[in-house]
Parts: structure tokens; sequence; C-alpha cells
């Protein structure tokens, strides 16, 4: 019969303190986040357990239900972005400027192209004009 392992999770401020317990032994680890704190959960389990396969119940107030609530929470929550700043018309944003509008991109090597295919050379002087004779008058 395969003995579970319960990794348990107890909220700190933003901190949160693990404890994974099971085969006789007892780990503890803190973690800055919910999600942080599952994957050293994972990693305890892993020096518990070794190589062989075993079932993990992770509890949040002794509840999986608790657990999957607040780590499934964390895990779809998008982050907190700054707002969007729209610039005035006809200002030039600020990663537009004058000067970074010369210059290229800098490609991978793999997307570069040749040397001579990328800078064509303009002839140093401008062709000879062939001589016209005068056009005949009538």
């Amino acid at each position: 019969m395969v003995e579970a392992i319960t990794a348990t999770y107890v909220q700190e401020d933003a901190d949160w303190a693990i404890t994974v317990s099971g085969r006789g032994k007892e780990l503890t680890a803190r973690a800055p986040g919910i999600i942080a704190a599952r994957d050293r959960a994972d990693q305890l389990v892993e020096q518990l357990a070794g190589d062989t396969k075993t079932t993990v119940v992770h509890l949040l107030n002794g509840s999986a239900l608790d657990f999957t609530s607040a780590y499934m929470t964390a895990r779809l929550t998008l982050p907190k972005l700054p707002p969007l700043e729209v610039p005035p018309p006809g200002s030039v944003p600020k990663q537009q400027t004058p000067d970074s509008a010369e210059k290229k991109p800098q490609l991978p090597p793999s997307k570069q192209l040749p040397k001579a295919v990328e800078d064509p050379k303009k002839p140093a002087t401008p062709a000879p004009a062939e001589a016209k004779a005068p056009a005949k008058q009538a």
C-alpha cells in the first residue's frame, strides 16, 4: 500500500511556510508566494520519496479544496501592470527618439544579409557622358 505524503501550507504575511511529512520524516521550508511554495513542496517531496511514485495531498487550512482554490487563483490572476501612458498627439514616444530612429536594430547572425547585399557599392565617380555630335540644322 502506498503511503500518501502531506504538504501543509500556512501563510505568514507575504511568505508561506511549508511542511511536508510522510514516511516517518518531516521537512519544512519557506517561500515568497503560494506558487513558489508549491514548487518548493515538490522539491521536498522528491527528497522524501526519492524515485518511487507517491501520492501527495496539498492542504491549506486542513483542506485540499482551499489549497486548490488559492493556488489556481494565484496561477490564473494577471499581474498588476502600471497604467498605460498615452502620449499627447504630435509628441515623439520615448522609444523612438531621433537618435534611435537612425540606428538599425541588431539582427541575429543567422538573419543578417551578407555585407555586399546590405550596402550596395555606389560608383565613386559618375560615368563619363558620351560626346554628342551637334544636331544638323536644316
